[in-house]
């Protein structure tokens, strides 16, 4: 997950083309799908596609336990939602086309990365609210051209009932507390903290005690999910290798910065043994979920991009075999999340978004 926040404003910076795009379909440069398909015949997987939000940034969406509701992040300052914030939505019974879902954030600060609590009753966040009530700034652009993220120290993570009320902090360290997930199984956390100097995973007991250290090499690990049975993580990390790379990291993680453009997944237990990396592909693969089996992943991934875009949703065995394309949009699909009962995924994508760059969630039966 993501998140960090994933600014989908910011990411098209990263997928981007020089070329004159007004004869295509797709602009990776703006995020703009200039077809209304919302369904690739490629997609062989997915049926009964359904397009769930229609406008702004929504992202990172994920089903309840019993699989009726969606918390999700919504930005579209043309509704005034200027800054990111969570919203849940009855996905088989609301028009969200016709009418706004309910926010259940505070509406100050930037959240991300939200999940619903075992019992379906509350969500859990992560928030600057506390450091400051305005939607902190987005990084500007930088001399070097680098594409970055930001990671914002007022981050921290909290739980919320389904009227907007904060019931519990889960955290109050100095730093970065965001990305945090649920175990299947309802008693688990794990999220990302830059509590030791360094971007690392956490677990802690659902009610925020018992926190332990999960991955201890330099890097950003971060967008970690929990397998079905709750005994392994998947994650997508930015590890700096040589010494260029190492001291880059470390300037711009001190300037509250990561760079995301290069990221592979790995894949360890949830006490962080057996660590492995499963994907070498290159350029950015990230926002992984694991399939209802355990045994494969699907992410997203701009590996076969030269320019920066598409990116598109990809399944991988755990062991890195046999990687399948699952999705084909020709800028953007990624955030995708099975249901509990692994019947439906839904993800977000720039899809049918008018020539906008809006990117919008679907919906869509899953076959195997």
């Amino acid at each position: 997950m993501n998140q960090i926040i994933l600014s989908l404003s910011i990411v098209f910076l990263l997928v981007y083309s020089r070329e004159d795009n007004s004869k295509k379909k797709t602009d990776g440069y703006s995020g703009s799908t200039k077809t209304s398909e919302i369904h690739y015949y490629q997609e062989k997987h997915l049926q009964n596609i359904k397009q769930l939000t229609f406008g702004g940034d929504n992202a990172e969406a994920y089903f309840s336990f019993d699989n009726t509701r969606l918390v999700f992040q919504l930005k579209n300052p043309n509704i005034g939602i200027d800054c990111d914030q969570i919203y849940v939505t009855d996905w088989k019974n609301d028009n969200m086309e016709e009418k706004l879902p309910l926010m259940v954030s505070t509406g100050l600060g930037r959240t991300t990365c939200s999940y619903f609590m075992p019992g379906d009753t509350t969500v859990i966040y992560a928030s600057t609210h506390l450091g400051d009530d305005n939607c902190p700034k987005e990084p500007e652009k930088r001399e070097d051209g680098a594409y970055v993220w930001p990671i914002y120290s007022d981050f921290d993570i909290f739980v919320a009932d389904l009227k907007g009320n904060i019931v519990k902090q889960l955290t109050n360290e100095p730093g970065y507390d965001a990305e945090a997930t649920i175990s299947p199984q309802g008693d688990k956390i794990v999220f990302t903290s830059d509590r030791t100097g360094d971007l690392e995973l956490y677990t802690m007991d659902i009610d925020g005690s018992n926190i332990k250290q999960v991955t201890f090499g330099l890097g950003y690990d971060g967008g970690a999910f929990f397998s079905p049975d709750g005994t392994k993580l998947i994650f997508r990390s930015s590890r700096p290798k040589t010494n260029e790379e190492i001291k880059v990291y470390k300037q711009l993680l001190s300037e509250g910065l990561v760079k995301p453009t290069e990221m592979e997944l790995f894949i360890c237990n949830t006490d962080g043994s057996d660590l492995t990396q499963i994907t070498n592909l290159g350029n950015a693969n990230w926002a992984p979920f694991f399939h209802p089996s355990g045994d494969k992943v699907i992410f997203s991934s701009n590996h076969k991009s030269e320019k920066g875009f598409p990116f598109n949703l990809f399944m991988i065995n755990i062991d890195g075999t046999d990687l399948e394309q699952i999705t084909f949009d020709g800028v953007f699909d990624a955030f995708p999340m099975f249901s509990y009962d692994g019947k439906k995924l839904v993800f977000s994508s720039n899809r049918n978004n008018g020539g906008t760059r809006s990117t919008n969630l679907f919906i869509a039966d899953w076959k195997e």
